[in-house]
């Protein structure tokens, strides 16, 4: 093996080995040295394919892309804390289906699938039971057509008057209509695999809080709120 060969292999070697360093250093989270492991999102069965047509690009929208949502990384033993768990609402006679369906752990977009709330600014509450430990969250609004919902803000609180140590996660009400302030996000158009929001800081310390709430006012196809599933991937806080 001539020289050049030689140096060309331990650079390689180097570079795998560094690569194999890093892929082990990002597996460990930044708060308290937890391992990191794909967390497990069951998907539904897609009912549209590619860009929706009829919703047209702006500067509060974030771009529709098609390619699988790459895996989201928490510590072993994050589990969807909201299943089966109790839900209240701003609506307590929904139109359609009932606030069960929000935890029920079916995120089909079927009729008979979602519960749909009145018009204007409406919520829905999940109580996670116990103060808990929250990374992320996976909501369905409604996706058997392309959608975007309009304000959409998700809040934490310790108790479910939203008083206590109240935190908001994500808002893309860019002009405050909701009244909880203007939100930094971006809309999103819906679709099957509902819209993932990391819960973490920026150190990746978990949002922590009992009672999670969720804001709408309607879509660009009507006036009303509509909930699928929304999923609380965490761990009950020590």
């Amino acid at each position: 093996m001539n020289k050049r060969m030689h140096y060309s292999s331990v650079l390689v070697w180097l570079t795998v080995a560094g690569l194999a360093l890093a892929l082990q250093a990002s597996a460990v989270a930044a708060e308290g040295g937890e391992k990191l492991v794909p967390v497990e999102i069951k998907l539904p069965r897609p009912l549209f394919q590619g860009t929706p047509k009829n919703i047209k690009p702006t500067p509060t929208l974030e771009k529709y892309i098609e390619k699988p949502r790459p895996p989201f990384m928490a510590p072993e033993g994050t589990v969807n804390l909201a299943l089966k768990k109790k839900v209240t609402s701003s609506d307590t006679a929904p139109i359609i289906g009932e606030l069960d369906f929000v935890t029920d752990g079916v995120n089909d977009g079927f009729d008979g699938c979602f519960v749909e709330l009145g018009p204007d600014l409406q919520w829905v509450q999940i109580d996670l039971g116990q103060k808990s430990d929250i990374y992320a969250f996976v909501l369905w609004h409604y996706h058997a057509e392309g959608r975007v919902y309009h304000d959409v803000v998700i809040q934490v609180a310790d108790d479910p008057d939203l008083i206590e140590n109240v935190k908001t996660v994500f808002n893309n009400d860019f002009d405050n209509s909701a009244g909880l302030g203007v939100g930094k996000n971006l809309e999103f158009i819906e679709d099957f695999r509902g819209k993932l929001i990391d819960a973490r800081n920026e150190k990746g310390a978990p949002v922590r809080g009992r009672y999670v709430r969720l804001y709408s006012r309607g879509n660009t196809s009507n006036d009303l709120n509509h909930y699928i599933e929304v999923n609380v991937y965490g761990k009950a806080a020590k």
